[in-house]
C-alpha cells in the first residue's frame, strides 16, 4: 500500500515538473495573456492571424558584436529593435548610428544591466529620462523619437508603467526568450524560437555580455540569427513569415 502511494506521488511529482517544464519551454500565449489581464499595459505579443514577427535585441551597443548582428541583419533583408543601455553608447555613437540609419529601431532599456524592479521611483525615473535624453540625441524629428521601453529583467511593477506612460512610452516584453542570457547554446536558442513561432511573436534576444565588454551574448545571438532568419522566411514555404521591425509595424 505504501508502496503504491509512493509510486503515485512519484508520478504526481514527474507529471508536474513536465508540465512546468513545457510551460517554460513553449511561453504558452494563455499565459501571457493572464499576466496581460491581471498587469495590463506591456505588449507581449501581437493579436494577429498574419505570419509577421517581430525580432528584438537588448543590452547592446557592443564594439565587437552590434557590427556583426547588423551585417547578418542586412544579408536576411530584416529589421530588428534594439533596447539600448545608455552608458554603453559612450565610443559606440557611430554604431547606432549605424543602426538608425539601417532602418531598425532603438529603444529604452535604462542605464546599466539592471532589474528595473528593484529601482525606487525616484531611481526608476531618473534613470530612464537619463537614457531617453542620450538616446534621442540619435534622433533628429520628432517623429521618430524614442517611443518603447523594455525593463531590466523583464519584471516591472505599476509605478514603473505609470511613469513610461507619463513620457508618452509604451513598454514591451517578448513572446519568445530562448533564456540565451543563462543558457549558452545558440542551437537551443534557434531551436526553442522555431518551435515557438506564432503571428504576431515577438522574439528576444541579447547582445553584449554579462559584464558589458566580452560580448559572448552577442555573438551566440550573430549565430542565432545566422540560423533563424532564412528559416523564418521560408517556414510554410507557400505562405511565408515576414519579419517586421518593430512594434511600430508590428502592434
Amino acid at each position: 500500500m505504501m508502496l503504491t502511494k509512493f509510486r503515485l506521488m512519484f508520478l504526481s511529482a514527474i507529471i508536474l515538473l513536465i508540465l512546468i517544464l513545457s510551460i517554460f519551454f513553449y511561453q504558452a500565449r494563455w499565459l501571457l495573456k493572464i499576466i496581460v489581464k491581471v498587469a495590463p499595459g506591456v505588449y507581449y505579443f501581437s493579436e494577429t492571424t498574419d505570419k509577421i514577427v517581430a525580432v528584438t535585441i537588448d543590452d547592446g551597443p557592443n564594439t565587437i558584436t552590434t557590427p556583426k548582428i547588423l551585417e547578418t541583419l542586412s544579408k536576411n533583408d530584416t529589421k530588428a529593435t534594439f533596447f539600448i543601455i545608455s552608458e554603453r553608447l559612450d565610443k559606440n555613437e557611430e554604431i547606432v548610428e549605424n543602426i538608425i540609419n539601417n532602418g531598425h529601431e532603438i529603444g529604452n532599456h535604462l542605464v546599466k544591466d539592471e532589474k528595473s524592479i528593484f529601482l525606487s521611483k525616484e531611481e526608476f525615473e531618473d534613470k530612464f529620462l537619463t537614457a531617453d535624453k542620450s538616446l534621442n540625441q540619435f534622433l533628429l524629428y520628432e517623429s521618430s523619437k524614442v517611443t518603447w521601453f523594455r525593463p531590466g529583467g523583464g519584471w516591472y511593477n505599476t509605478q514603473m508603467l505609470e511613469t513610461v506612460k507619463k513620457y508618452n512610452y509604451r513598454t514591451a516584453n517578448g513572446s519568445i526568450f530562448p533564456y540565451d542570457t543563462n543558457i549558452p547554446s545558440s542551437e537551443f536558442a534557434s531551436y526553442h524560437i522555431l518551435a515557438n513561432l506564432r503571428p504576431g511573436a515577438i522574439i528576444v534576444l541579447h547582445d553584449s555580455s554579462r559584464d558589458g565588454k566580452s560580448g559572448d551574448w552577442g555573438e551566440r545571438t550573430n549565430i542565432t540569427l545566422k540560423k533563424i532568419l532564412p528559416e523564418i522566411k521560408k517556414k510554410r514555404l507557400s505562405n511565408r513569415y515576414s519579419i517586421r521591425n518593430v512594434y511600430r509595424r508590428l502592434i
